[in-house]
């Protein structure tokens, strides 16, 4: 059998293998597949003026020597059915050729058969194509490994290490675990704190926020800083009730990347428990702050406010515009979840925050719609009258929308009456027999009563008979009559024959 040197190709799998983390098994897929391709090159530059559909090398593979250390390399199998009459060489092989060899061959069969090319003639052009193809296949089988690890650890926290810089983004290195090889990350502009010092070698906690699938430009791996998924697992990993189900983190509300740089990083988190004898706030704070300050150091200084969740929207509203003090708080359309919190004039600046930072955080954490106003100067008739006019206004709007229903209800029902009318009148004009579903007026006024006089005319907008009718009609006149009458069963009869 011919072979295909390629010295030292046992050596050069093991280099692959080591310098990308893949396993051996992978590179000698990906090198096959790109010896392959090759193959087609040089046979797609041979024959020019021969058309090869992309199924035509569907039956050639690629066999690796690397038994012997002094002949290496590869050789090009062809998988040809038997066959009478050949009429494709590259798929087929006549049956009385294989007979020559193998005399039980039959036709049907398949053999293999070794085609591989002479060195030389191989050509630049495909050692080329097979460079380029296998460059590209280890990276697929690396993308996929990637996938294959990390997919199931989105929204989990890794740790770090920062390799380059390119443009604005940070590429970082992290593993899924102990014992594995790094891989690139990156860790976009939008995604990066405003208080954090990347520099080279530097180690950050990050979450993992995507794996990208396919193939494209760039790590395939995007981590975050300022995802509110951080916050939560770091509070995860700092307090064991939360780990142990104890305190449960209800809502995270954060700007990492507030609009001004005036305004720092900050974060509500509001957590519950269904223990008495627990403090869900104290334990996450932790004795002096300890286990909060853990987490505020690893995010570089940013303010945290853990609240007391409550299913009570007023309270839980007090409570997320915290370190406020608030008077009241009126839920005035609960209905769109808009409420008016009452502060005293001094408290206005503080439930606001810098930039309405406090607020708007505290809105994002409870989802309602939330207006402060000075106690002082509230005026409760004004918006209550201003109140009642949105509810009369929200009724009036509920109340014709029910009529239009209606009317579009009834509009369909008439629609439907008359497109079964045309049907009927369609059908009766094709001499076909209809069967109409009498409405319930119409029971009510066909339905036979007691001692009832069955002789009634036929209307005047009746049709006339035809013949053959009135002379069934007839037949049945006649038997009736020869038919013994019926007994007389009125009480009067009942009494004469007692």
């Amino acid at each position: 059998m011919s072979l295909v040197s390629l010295p030292n190709l046992q050596e050069m799998i093991d280099v692959i293998s080591r310098e990308r983390n893949l396993p051996k098994h992978a590179v000698e897929n990906a090198l096959r597949e790109a010896l392959l391709k090759g193959y087609e090159r040089y046979r797609r530059t041979r024959e020019i003026d021969t058309h090869f559909d992309e199924e035509y090398f569907d039956n050639f593979d690629i066999e690796l020597d690397v038994d012997d250390y002094d002949d290496q390399g590869f050789r090009v199998l062809a998988t040809k059915t038997i066959v009478d009459e050949v009429t494709s060489q590259d798929h087929e092989i006549s049956l009385s050729e294989v007979r020559e060899v193998a005399p039980e061959a039959q036709a049907g069969d398949t053999v293999v058969l070794d085609v591989t090319p002479d060195q030389r003639d191989f050509g630049r052009m495909a050692a080329i194509q097979t460079k380029q193809v296998l460059a590209q296949k280890l990276r697929d089988q690396q993308r996929k490994l990637v996938q294959e690890e990390f997919q199931d650890l989105e929204g989990s926290i890794l740790s770090a290490r920062v390799l380059r810089f390119e443009r604005q983004s940070v590429i970082m290195a992290v593993v899924s675990g102990v014992g594995q090889p790094e891989v690139e990350a990156e860790l976009l502009k939008r995604d990066q704190l405003p208080n954090d010092n990347y520099r080279a070698n530097a180690t950050f906690r990050v979450a993992l926020k995507k794996v990208s699938e396919g193939s494209h430009r760039g790590p395939q791996l995007l981590v975050s800083r300022a995802d509110a998924a951080l916050v939560v697992e770091l509070f995860t990993n700092e307090v064991p009730e939360i780990e142990d189900e104890i305190v449960r983190i209800v809502a995270v509300a954060r700007e990492a990347n507030p609009p001004s740089r005036s305004v720092g990083p900050r974060t509500k988190i509001a957590v519950d428990t269904l223990e008495r004898d627990v403090d869900p706030v104290g334990a996450c704070i932790g004795a002096r702050g300890s286990r909060i300050q853990v987490v505020v150091n690893e995010l570089r200084g940013e303010k945290i406010d853990v609240i007391r969740w409550s299913p009570d929207p007023a309270t839980y509203i007090s409570n997320a515009l915290s370190p406020a003090r608030v008077d009241e708080v009126r839920l005035v359309n609960p209905d769109d979840r808009q409420a008016h919190v009452l502060v005293p004039e001094d408290q206005l600046s503080l439930a606001i925050g810098k930039e309405g930072q406090n607020v708007r955080l505290a809105a994002r954490l409870t989802g309602w719609k939330i207006d402060i106003k000075d106690s002082g100067k509230y005026d409760y008739d004004e918006e209550d009258r201003k109140i009642a006019e949105i509810a009369a206004a929200r009724e009036e709007a509920a109340r014709e929308a029910a009529e239009l229903a209606a009317e579009e209800a009834e509009a369909a029902e008439w629609k439907a009456k008359a497109a079964a009318e045309r049907a009927a009148a369609a059908a009766r004009a094709a001499g076909l027999e209809v069967d109409e579903a009498p409405s319930e007026d119409d029971e009510l006024e066909t339905a036979p009563l007691p001692d009832a006089d069955y002789d009634a005319d036929f209307p005047e907008s009746a049709e006339e008979p035809t013949a053959e009718a009135a002379e069934l009609a007839t037949d049945f006149e006649e038997e009736a009559l020869e038919e013994e009458p019926l007994a007389d069963e009125s009480p009067a009869a009942i009494a004469e024959e007692e």
